[in-house]
């Protein structure tokens, strides 16, 4: 089972219809015991990085989260899910993020761009993780669907798995342990998201 988390800042039901669309056995939840029982996670989030952590933290899940974490159960983090992985963000500072990626999350710097950076991008994969690859069975560069003002700067540039280009090379996904996570929205990109999602369940 998959436990898609509910503490109430995630795009909970376009995720849950998306992992529905492949036959996925998935459940939004706001319980711990669902989320300790459950063989995968996922973390959504919309918003701002402090309003999301606050949440978080008001739901009382974090220490299930952590748990199943540090027992290497794959978690999928997506859009402000993945930002709150880190340790904080310009967006909302003195607020502590979750840490269990070391760097900070970035305002864009695209002076002759439009921020947020809003639409479908490319993707660079960097390489293959193993045993979960999320980018398998893609064509290179695929497209993806984007909404965010502001990256991850991960102190392990390894964790990075795939950039994408807006004013330069930005942190479109990375993996560490039993975490993924991905800047995109893979529920709002189509084929190549039902892909990415599909390689998640599957991995």
């Amino acid at each position: 089972m998959i436990a898609i988390i509910d503490y109430g800042a995630g795009n909970l039901y376009s995720v849950e219809k998306a992992f529905a669309a492949l036959g996925a056995d998935v459940k939004v939840t706001s319980r711990a015991e669902d989320i300790l029982q459950a063989d995968k996670l996922v973390l959504p989030g919309v918003g701002a990085f402090g309003e999301c952590m606050k949440k978080l933290t008001d739901s009382g899940l974090i220490p299930a989260i952590r748990q199943c974490v540090d027992s290497g159960k794959p978690l999928l983090g997506i859009c402000v899910g993945l930002q709150i992985l880190f340790e904080g963000s310009e967006e909302s500072p003195g607020v502590r993020g979750l840490g269990f990626l070391q760097g900070m999350v970035r305002k864009i710097q695209a002076p002759e761009l439009k921020v947020p950076h809003m639409g479908w991008n490319s993707l660079s994969v960097v390489r293959p993780r193993r045993p979960l690859d999320l980018f398998a069975g893609l064509a290179a560069n695929p497209y993806v669907y984007f909404v965010h003002s502001y990256h991850a700067v991960p102190d392990n540039p390894s964790v990075v798995t795939a950039w994408t280009e807006y004013g330069g090379k930005l942190t479109a996904a990375v993996a560490s342990g039993g975490i993924q996570a991905t800047q995109f929205h893979p529920e709002k990109s189509g084929d190549v998201g039902l892909q990415i999602l599909k390689n998640f369940v599957e991995g």
